[in-house]
């Protein structure tokens, strides 16, 4: 059991650089003199006879996107007797901020900053390119962390579960996997969307997700040039035919996932006009004045929309359809089943809307509608996945918490086990909603340290958690070629200087391979 101790005034002076110090917290040279030297009083206080003060804390982090980061950051903040260790599965740190934020954001990206002083703390270890559930276990790292936080996100994407949705279709496409193509996710750097076999293109889906694909499609090449898009992405997208999309949603305009900004980023998009069912936004403004003014960025956002109605003149163009749920995918008969079939159509329920105000539900009419289209992608939401020795909910993909911390299917807390992230809350919400959360799952486990509740494999023993020190060496056993911060800024340092060559501000690696082989030169 880690054994914490009652916060005295003198422990707090410990961890407090006196006022002469504080010049050094605004330069990185300094941050790591204070953080080694914090280290080190840590160390020597965890071994002392006084019990005044308490052993380190071992935790171990298993996700590098913006929910782990942002819990390692409040741990070594509010608990500095922290040790932190973070596994991730690619060689390359950050997740979603990497990964899933359009090319066409940097300033969302920027956060990287942030984690990257929390990666250069004496405290913390980065371990990448280690598979979590595959060639690590949790099973493995018990016995060595006194507490374990799972972070690491949602990977796969919720079914519509249509007609026709498990058939290999040649243009049906996950808006994840396309998001992660452009921006060079390894597992779908060979994904090959077709942008030529039409003009137009079909988005199911009224989130953040479905607008971001639908502007990297509409975006001037040059424009997405000056960006860090993968450079294999911008070949293909010079290519594309694509001049008009329909977003498709089973709701109505009141209930849309997206937010203000990239609503008004849509509107913004030059030489685009905008259509929608006009009279229906009109209807819905006009019959939910209360509820929208008592909602601020609701009322934002249709603030937003109302005025896009009159925009009409452009080459390209982009809608908005409301009140349609999916039932079929309807393909190609080619006539030869040995062929990859294409779409040609989907079929639609249409809907109405039942149910108060602020909780109204899409209810099929009994009409059907097919519209035709050559190319859908399909983005209603990503899900979660279990793993061995974590409980899981299946019915809403995530791991069944009380302010991230984890219970049993009766309710009961399972020591030292903690989540944060999408696998707490699902996949919702922007990095301000995630580092808020992360905030919470860290003062959780904070506070079961102050109040000496039960960690990861109590004994009666004194000795402290050996952490990545003793896990590394079993991961190398197991021909796990394990990365480390110092390894990615190397890599880092390659695709800043692939993308100078470029004009770009980095070309990013999208294949293990490649990363790897820089490391081995």
């Amino acid at each position: 059991m880690y054994n914490p101790i009652t916060i005295t005034s003198r422990r707090i002076n410990i961890f407090k650089p006196s006022f002469k110090f504080w010049p050094l917290l605004n330069c990185e040279y300094g941050k790591n003199i204070i953080s080694k030297c914090l280290l080190r009083k840590v160390h020597k206080f965890s071994h002392s006879t006084n019990p005044t003060f308490a052993a380190s804390f071992r935790l171990a982090i298993i996700g590098s996107g913006p929910a782990g980061f942002y819990t390692a950051y409040h741990m070594l903040k509010e608990h500095p007797s922290s040790l932190v260790d973070m596994y991730e599965a690619l060689p390359m740190p950050f997740g979603l901020v990497r990964y899933g934020v359009a090319p066409d954001h940097p300033e969302v990206k920027n956060v990287q900053n942030r984690f990257d002083e929390v990666a250069r703390d004496a405290r913390f270890t980065f371990i990448g390119n280690v598979k979590f559930s595959k060639e690590l276990k949790i099973a493995d790292l018990k016995s060595h962390y006194d507490a374990i936080v799972l972070s690491y996100g949602a990977s796969q994407d919720k079914r519509l579960n249509i007609k026709n949705e498990d058939d290999s279709i040649r243009s049906v496409f996950s808006a994840r996997a396309f998001v992660g193509w452009y921006n060079g996710l390894p597992q779908h750097r060979d994904l090959q969307p077709v942008l030529t076999c039409s003009d137009s293109a079909m988005i199911i889906g009224h989130g953040n997700v479905a607008l971001d694909v639908a502007r990297i499609l509409l975006t001037d090449i040059d424009e997405l040039s000056k960006t860090d898009i993968t450079e294999y992405a911008l070949e293909c997208l010079r290519t594309s035919r694509i001049r008009n999309i329909t977003l498709i949603g089973r709701r109505g305009p009141l209930q849309v996932s997206f937010t203000a900004k990239e609503l008004r980023e849509m509107m913004h998009l030059p030489n685009t006009r905008f259509h929608t069912d006009t009279e229906l936004v009109k209807t819905e403004l006009s019959e939910n004045t209360e509820l929208i003014s008592q909602n601020r960025p609701l009322k934002r956002l249709m603030q937003i929309l109302e005025s896009g109605t009159i925009k009409t003149v452009g080459e390209k163009s982009w809608s908005l359809k409301f009140l349609r749920s999916p039932a079929e995918f309807i393909t190609r008969d080619n006539g030869d089943p040995s062929q990859p079939k294409f779409i040609r159509a989907v079929k639609f329920h249409i809907n109405k809307l039942e149910g108060p105000p602020d909780n109204r539900v899409a209810v099929p009419t009994g009409v059907m509608e097919e519209i035709e289209t050559n190319l859908v992608f399909k983005s209603v939401g990503y899900k979660s996945t279990p793993v061995e020795g974590v409980p899981f909910d299946e019915k809403k993909g995530l791991v069944p918490n009380i302010k991230g911390k984890v219970v049993d299917k009766s309710g009961n807390e399972l020591p030292g086990l903690y989540v944060s992230g999408w696998l707490k809350r699902g996949p919702q919400g922007v990095i301000s909603t995630t580092m808020y959360d992360a905030f919470e799952t860290a003062e959780i486990i904070v506070s079961d340290i102050q109040q000496n509740k039960p960690m990861l494999s109590d004994t009666t023993d004194n000795y402290p958690k050996r952490g990545a020190k003793a896990i590394i060496p079993i991961l190398h056993e197991r021909g796990v070629r394990t990365v480390s911060y110092v390894d990615w800024k190397k890599i880092e340092q390659k695709e800043f200087e692939a993308g100078k060559q470029k004009h770009k501000p980095r070309e990013k690696y999208s294949k293990i391979e490649e990363v790897l082989g820089i490391l081995d030169k």
